[in-house]
């Protein structure tokens, strides 16, 4: 534990946003191409400049960014820019209220050319007893030049403000979207997951950067029949015989938005103990859930008790890439009515598994380990009320063996595979 947090985080309580607030600002960076290509164009011999976000236009900057980089790349869709703003914008975001961040644009001339952000979570740094500080939202056109001096601006923040190690990239925290993409580029794209050029992450290994973790997803074709009953003992029935003090919750939407805290408990309590966890803040489930709210259904929430009490859970949320696809990140005013007639109408075809835990008060336990399939089952059941073709089940840590044994009986391969970097920032900046 760091002698600093305490102050630092009896700061972060009072709800103070800390986006550009008392910390030293990184002084501007250049970084020199050497042994360009013959061919290149010009625009690359100049030096890439990083500056810091400091205005209001740099910061609508920085959200669109990565569709002004990948655009006309075939496999990429960019976002709402409006899901984005919820995501990054220091007014929306509710990790403003626990965090410091400062983001910064790398320039090549007058041409912005990668982006990266760099995070002190102070719930995390007390959560870890470590001083590690996160790196995130990093996207960059394919140059190490521009790779190598956002990291070097974000690591030499995080030595300003006291971290002693770099972990990422997370969006802004492990709640959000979690990893570089590795592989899985050319799959159709899914909320809440980041979409990387392959360059990206070969580029960030090639410069130094070591892999901690990697994150994988799975696909599940709903038009397949899975059968379950392999997994259960024989004459397993949630309510009745020994199982009589299991039941599944089939929950409103309103009670849904309701249960927010009850979920918040269970996701924290199931995932205290895996890696990189921080625990969800509560300001931090009141706004997924309210941004959720439009599309949840009863459907998507499964929640399972024992003698009442809740022990397992797992959230479904729709696919908006389906119905955004042919609309663009700018939505035109047709455009809107188009989106609100589509969620009105639950016109997703996908769908991704964000949340299914256990409580530990059962893990370890036969009990413990029926929970989880049993979870996706009563999922699986509730096809014929929902329209999708597929779901994704992730992201699941390449560690989580009991998950993976589970996963792996119906998908044998991830379609999707993301990895978190870590380094020591201690010993002198690197040139």
């Amino acid at each position: 534990m760091f002698k600093t947090r305490t102050g630092l985080h009896q700061l972060a309580e009072k709800g103070e946003t800390l986006f550009e607030k008392s910390v030293t600002p990184v002084a501007q960076r250049e970084a020199h191409p050497a042994n360009h290509p013959a061919g290149i164009s010009s625009d690359r011999t100049q030096a890439v400049t990083i500056r810091s976000v400091t205005t209001r236009k740099d910061r609508a900057l920085f959200i669109k960014l990565p569709r002004l980089l990948y655009q006309g790349m075939a496999s990429y869709t960019p976002p709402l820019d409006i899901e984005q703003r919820d995501l990054l914008d220091p007014g929306k975001a509710p990790i403003f209220r626990h965090a410091s961040v400062r983001y910064f644009i790398a320039w090549r001339g007058a041409r912005p050319v990668g982006r990266i952000a760099a995070i002190v979570d102070y719930v995390a740094t007390a959560r870890w007893e470590e001083r590690i500080g996160l790196f995130g939202a990093l996207d960059a056109e394919a140059d190490e030049s521009v790779i190598r001096a956002l990291l070097d601006a974000a690591r030499a923040w995080l030595r300003e403000n006291g971290m002693v190690q770099m972990r990422g990239p997370v969006t802004l925290n492990c709640h959000g979207e979690s990893g570089v993409m590795v592989s899985g580029q050319d799959e159709a794209p899914m909320i809440a997951t980041p979409w990387h050029p392959p360059h990206l992450h070969r580029m960030m290994e090639r410069i130094g950067l070591k892999k901690e973790m990697d994150l994988l997803t799975f696909r599940l074709d709903l038009k397949q029949d899975y059968d379950f009953s392999s997994l259960f003992p024989q004459g397993f029935a949630p309510g009745s015989g020994r199982y009589e003090d299991i039941s599944i919750s089939r929950l409103s939407k309103r009670q849904i938005a309701a249960q927010g805290e009850v979920l918040r408990a269970l996701y924290n309590d199931a995932w205290a103990d895996t890696y990189n966890f921080v625990p969800m803040q509560a300001h931090e489930m009141r706004t997924m859930i309210k941004a959720l709210r439009p599309v949840l259904r009863p459907e998507h929430y499964v929640q399972i008790d024992q003698n009442g009490a809740p022990v397992a859970m797992a959230l479904v949320v729709p696919n908006i890439f389906d119905l955004t696809r042919d609309i663009g990140p700018q939505p035109s005013p047709l455009g809107w009515v188009k989106l609100a007639a589509r969620i009105m109408t639950h016109r997703c075809e996908s769908a991704r598994v964000i949340l299914l835990g256990v409580s530990h008060l059962v893990r370890g336990t036969m009990l413990g380990a029926l929970l989880p399939p049993l979870a996706i089952s009563e999922l699986l059941s509730r096809r014929n009320k929902l329209p999708y073709r597929y779901v994704e089940l992730g992201w699941i840590l390449e560690t989580n063996t009991p998950m993976l044994n589970l996963v792996e009986r119906f998908v044998t391969q991830p379609n999707k595979t993301h990895r978190i970097y870590a380094e020591s920032l201690a010993g002198p900046p690197r040139s």
